[in-house]
């Protein structure tokens, strides 16, 4: 069968097709026929070798979530699953594959009216974006700051946040376009990349869930309300600047708080009743998807430029 592997770090470019042996499932395992994959921002930055040091090595398999038909089972599981759409995390890697091994605790069967292509958009990100918002302990009434909202994770935390009965939603996106579709999402205020702009736009915000970090992101502990909360969800812009923890000193008396944030510090049980509720939401019309384009497995390096040059409004999607 067909995968993607990332043959040498650094430009997309390092990435090829391969072909692999299909695998079978193990104990407590499905093999799932993938029908789309979510090209995911910790896909690009593992493919960047910013994360090797974490044990990511050459010959990785980028993809973090498939959805398809399950087609085989391995001991312990119950036939009945065979035949039947589902959802699947697979973890740091492996999704970049016609046929994948998942366990059985990571799959999800998916509605009746939800595409496997919607699935993958919202199934890591709505838990992303839904957790985040908790870690920072968001409250109805008050005003929130989505920095880098124009991803899967981004506009999913700009609806939650709305619906969440947000006194404000203000977005930091890189164009007027863009800035107007998240108006339709729920955004109420639009910022440029440096949190600068947006007409009576609030001064200063009580939650601001980050995506980007980077080296920019100690500006955005001055847009915080005093005991505002910063939540960084992502890193696609790269680390903070090793010593950001002595602006936070610097405004003590303003009880300022940072933290991250990772999905996997989530109970499985709890994100498998959040990410249930929210595909039944996206299958009602509550919760909106937002594809950017859908590619062929083959054409994944093109996905990752296309990331890489920050053309990407909502989720790449690839079919195999």
């Amino acid at each position: 069968m067909k995968a993607v592997a990332i043959q040498a770090f650094g430009d997309p470019e390092g990435m090829a097709v391969i072909d692999v042996p299909t695998p079978a499932p193990g104990g407590g395992q499905v093999l799932i026929a993938t029908e789309a994959i979510g090209v995911g921002g910790v896909d690009a930055v593992i493919r960047s070798g910013a994360l090797a040091a974490y044990g990511f090595t050459e010959g990785h398999v980028p993809g973090g979530e498939v959805a398809g038909t399950v087609t085989a089972v391995g001991d312990g599981v119950d036939a009945s699953w065979i035949g039947r759409r589902v959802w699947a995390f697979t973890g740091t890697g492996g999704g970049y594959v016609e046929q994948v091994i998942a366990p059985v605790e990571d799959v999800l069967p998916l509605p009746e009216s939800l595409s496997p292509v919607d699935a993958v958009t919202l199934g890591s990100s709505g838990v992303v974006a839904h957790f985040g918002l908790s870690h920072a302990h968001f409250a109805p009434g008050e005003s929130v700051l989505v920095r880098g909202a124009a991803g899967s994770i981004g506009i999913a935390a700009v609806q939650l946040a709305a619906r969440g009965g947000a006194g404000a939603v203000a977005v930091t996106t890189s164009s007027a376009e863009r800035g107007d579709r998240l108006r339709e999402l729920g955004a109420t205020h639009v910022l440029d990349r440096s949190g600068k702009g947006g007409e009576d736009a609030p001064g200063a915000y009580d939650v601001i869930i980050d995506i980007v970090a980077g080296v920019d992101m100690p500006v955005f502990f001055d847009r915080l309300n005093p005991n505002g909360r910063l939540v960084a969800v992502g890193a696609v812009g790269g680390q903070p600047p090793a010593d950001f923890g002595a602006k936070l000193m610097a405004d003590f008396q303003r009880s300022l708080s940072f933290a991250t944030f990772s999905a996997a510090t989530v109970a499985e049980a709890d994100r498998r009743t959040v990410r249930t509720a929210q595909f039944a939401a996206a299958s009602r019309g509550e919760l909106r998807t937002v594809v950017h384009e859908l590619l062929p497995l083959e054409q994944a390096v093109l996905a990752h430029r296309k990331m890489d040059a920050g053309e990407v409004f909502g989720r790449i999607v690839l079919t195999p």
